[in-house]
């Protein structure tokens, strides 16, 4: 049984979605609580990389595809079942309706949270997600600048319009720091201000950091070890979530065809 599903999206490719939807997840898991990933980005699927996962997976004898279980999460992308490098040609009907057997054919056992990672945009797979399942919110990642926030506002005004809460937004890539000086290569504060112009949380910012890509190109989330300073940035945000889920009353979906 899965108990919530929550949808990491963002409108805009580049900001960093996948890596805050792996470090995000790992972080939840480290509050005891059972948690799974599934990489919706079926044309651009990073999660096996950033998790370090190379073999194919196996399946029960009930014919359900077995999720891994990694850093104490499960997950599962069409990414682990594809050779390297090949590329996913697929129509939006094909591509939802993989995400759907992903869902359904997975053997996901009980989860407190399914966190979903979105591929850029508002199309297809965003809008069978919404309509097919019921999602308890949907937490948005941005850079700060303008161009950023264009795609972002799109992206919030989708959900809104299907009545999937929005449980708050994610600032990243926010500043270098050098010397003990704070570098706002991108821009400053442009996602505070807009989330406190559209009423919505902002559940954290996150710093750029060598070693965070450094970690998804290792397949070494920095949040598995509790020390790092990655791992207290997610824990917060981690936290903020819970509580604006917790709060949350679902709405039934209505989509115009």
């Amino acid at each position: 049984m899965i108990k919530n599903i929550i949808v990491i999206g963002s409108g805009k490719g580049g900001v960093g979605k996948s890596t805050v939807t792996v470090n995000l997840a790992i972080s939840l898991a480290k509050k005891n609580l059972n948690i799974g990933l599934l990489d919706a980005d079926i044309y651009g699927p990073s999660i096996p990389k950033m998790l370090g996962i190379k073999e194919k997976p196996g399946v029960t004898e009930n014919k359900k595809i077995i999720p891994y279980l990694k850093y104490g999460i499960k997950s599962i992308s069409i990414g682990n079942m594809i050779p390297d490098n090949g590329a996913v040609i697929w129509r939006g009907a094909m591509a939802s309706s993989a995400i759907k057997q992903l869902f359904n054919d997975v053997d996901w056992g009980d989860l407190d949270y399914l966190l979903v990672d979105l591929p850029p945009g508002t199309g297809d797979i965003q809008l069978s997600l919404c309509q097919s399942f019921t999602l308890k919110g949907a937490v948005i990642v941005s850079t700060p600048q303008e161009i950023s926030l264009i795609d972002v506002r799109k992206s919030i005004n989708m959900f809104k319009k299907v009545n999937v809460p929005i449980l708050g937004i994610v600032q990243n890539m926010s500043f270098f720091e050098s010397g003990g000086r704070k570098n706002y290569i991108f821009g400053k504060d442009g996602v505070a201000s807009e989330a406190k112009k559209q009423n919505l949380n902002l559940l954290g910012e996150i710093p750029i950091l060598t070693k965070i890509s450094e970690s998804g190109d290792t397949g070494k989330p920095l949040t598995f070890d509790q020390k790092s300073e990655v791992f207290k940035i997610f824990e917060k945000i981690g936290e903020k979530t819970v509580d604006a889920s917790n709060k949350v009353k679902i709405k039934n979906v209505d989509i115009s065809s």
